[in-house]
């Protein structure tokens, strides 16, 4: 062992006089850093803007997932306590998954699209980067508002829901001549713009607004943002519910909303064809994430997959027609909702509903609505707007279904994490 010693010594200190006239003998170039200084933001502002969005893209799986356990939309099926608070309506402002993973992304979103605005662009009133930055904002500025109970932006001072939603509606009706303007992409931003300006009038209260707003959607339109399967960068590139699927099975579809027939020795196929659903495989495969034993434990059933997104490349839908139809039938009072239930029912397979009352009406609009945008990140919008006629959300003081927690909270909103709070000199 002495001798090893006295060589490795040697070898080493040999190494060290060989490196010595080296100054950057560990130093690697890092192709992936780029240095802001030497951005032309004019020359790149089409990388700019579609980086904006894709850090939408980004955040709007984590907005999906967080707040499809907050109103019982999935069940957080792992055992993180800080996503089990979402699920429990009970988020602390110490929350660090709150700040990671729900408001940063979100916070850099808004950053980053307005960079591209302050940059010195030729042709404002018809440029497609500037209208897709200006959507982006609208969008962040409307799940803000839905999500969070106030808001602040780049270290300003704290925003109300009203001011969040005045803010959506300013960029999306600026994004709208913009897009049209500069024709292709721009066209489908401008008609993505349209549907949330009715979105945020009808999350506002302005019904009338939001029936002209949706009024001015086109037929079939549908605006999806795409992803892809990227192995190094699965994280921000994929389909966030397919990763919180088979990298962490952190969200199971809930026994409320998969009752159907046994479709085989590992499927079970709920009889609602817009919300599928599967069982993993029993015979020790690996083809997903593995059951989470304490959900199996405690409710006596196994870990549920959703289906609706069974790839890390499948898009998931932003804005479309449906959802204008949706949103002026429930400005326009319970004879539309009830004509836009039937016609969703009937659009899959299922015969129309007697219904004698303007509350059992409008449940029911809220749960055909829940199927039809089933992991879309609405139904904490709709649960704000409608509290009572909102199924399967967590009720306060009941006892929460994974043992070891405290019970149900009464929150309806997420607060701001301390990180932003106790950071930000506006507060």
């Amino acid at each position: 062992m002495r001798a090893f010693k006295r060589i490795a010594g040697t070898a080493i200190a040999a190494g060290a006089l060989m490196l010595g006239g080296c100054s950057k003998w560990l130093t690697v170039e890092n192709p992936n850093v780029i240095d802001e200084a030497v951005i032309d933001p004019v020359a790149e502002a089409n990388l700019l803007a579609r980086s904006a969005q894709q850090n939408f893209a980004s955040a709007y799986g984590h907005l999906i997932v967080y707040s499809s356990w907050f109103t019982g939309e999935t069940d957080v099926s792992e055992t993180f306590p800080t996503r089990n608070e979402f699920g429990r309506r009970a988020i602390a402002i110490q929350n660090g998954s709150l700040d990671t993973d729900v408001w940063f992304p979100l916070s850099l979103t808004i950053v980053s699209a307005y960079k591209v605005l302050r940059a010195a662009l030729p042709d404002t009133a018809n440029n497609v980067h500037y209208a897709r930055v200006n959507m982006v904002l609208g969008f962040s500025y409307l799940f803000m508002a839905e999500q969070f109970c106030q808001g602040t932006v780049e270290s300003g001072p704290a925003l109300t829901t009203q001011n969040m939603l005045d803010s959506a509606i300013a960029h999306f009706t600026t994004a709208i001549p913009q897009g049209r303007g500069a024709g292709g992409e721009g066209v489908a931003i401008a008609n993505a713009s349209w549907v949330g300006i009715a979105r945020a009038q009808l999350q506002a209260g302005n019904l009338v607004a939001a029936a002209a707003a949706a009024d001015s959607v086109p037929a079939a339109f549908v605006f999806n943002l795409n992803f892809i399967d990227d192995l190094a960068q699965r994280f921000r590139l994929a389909n966030r519910m397919w990763f919180y699927v088979r990298d962490r099975g952190s969200i199971a579809v809930p026994p409320l909303w998969r009752v159907g027939p046994q479709r085989g020795p590992d499927t079970l196929q709920t009889a609602e064809p817009r919300l599928p659903w599967k069982l993993p495989a029993t015979s020790g495969s690996t083809a997903y994430a593995p059951q989470d034993a304490a959900y199996s434990t405690d409710r006596g059933i196994p870990y549920a997959i959703q289906q609706k997104y069974p790839d890390y490349n499948v898009p998931v839908r932003l804005a479309s027609k449906l959802e204008a139809d949706y949103i002026k039938a429930e400005a326009q009072g319970t004879v539309a909702q009830k004509a836009q239930i039937d016609a969703r029912r009937a659009a899959n397979g299922q015969p129309p509903v007697t219904i004698v009352d303007a509350d059992s009406t409008l449940t029911e609009f809220f749960t055909q609505r829940g199927f039809d945008f089933y992991l879309e990140g609405k139904r904490l919008g709709d649960f704000r707007r409608h509290p009572t006629n909102i199924i399967g959300v967590p009720v306060p003081a009941s006892t929460y279904w994974k043992p070891g927690f405290a019970p149900v909270g009464t929150q309806i909103c997420y607060p701001l994490p301390i990180g932003e709070t106790d950071n930000n000199p506006n507060f």
